[in-house]
């Protein structure tokens, strides 16, 4: 077999491995709708340099908690889990120097404390009102004096 086929199949095969990968995201974002809306949610995985750190996911509120899933990710599972009652919203601002590169088109930054740490998450306008709405929305007993 000639050198130039065998470089055809291996072209072939990395496309039709590109295609089922493809499927099978826009599959896993579907059953990820299914148990519940998601939205577009960015995570701020490094807070010590200014701008940088940025990964693209989506969001899914379950119960009590924030659930988070890395956009390019075939696991069904949330890479990060925020509950409720450790979350506090501390304000917003937009997205500044190499943050607008980064971040989905039209987010803002929500500037957050889970636990006592920082935590920074991106999501559009819509969303962010959501979210201060599912804050605020907590069950009884929540300590409302402390948001």
């Amino acid at each position: 077999m000639p050198v130039w086929e065998w470089a055809l199949d291996i072209v072939g095969l990395c496309l039709l491995l590109a295609l089922l990968y493809g499927i099978a995201l826009i599959v896993r974002r579907r059953l990820l709708a299914r148990h519940g809306g998601t939205f577009e949610l960015s995570y701020r995985m490094r807070t010590d340099h200014p701008g940088r750190g940025w990964l693209l996911g989506i969001g899914r509120y379950s119960g009590q908690s924030l659930e988070w899933f890395r956009i390019f990710s075939l696991s069904p599972r949330p890479k990060r889990v925020w509950a409720r009652d450790l979350l506090e919203y501390a304000g917003r601002r937009a997205p500044a120097g190499t943050e607008e590169m980064s971040l989905y088109d039209g987010h803002v930054v929500a500037s957050c404390h889970y636990g006592g740490e920082p935590l920074e998450i991106a999501m559009s306008e819509a969303s962010l009102t959501g979210f201060q709405s599912w804050l605020e929305s907590g069950p009884p007993g929540t300590d409302w004096n402390r948001r």
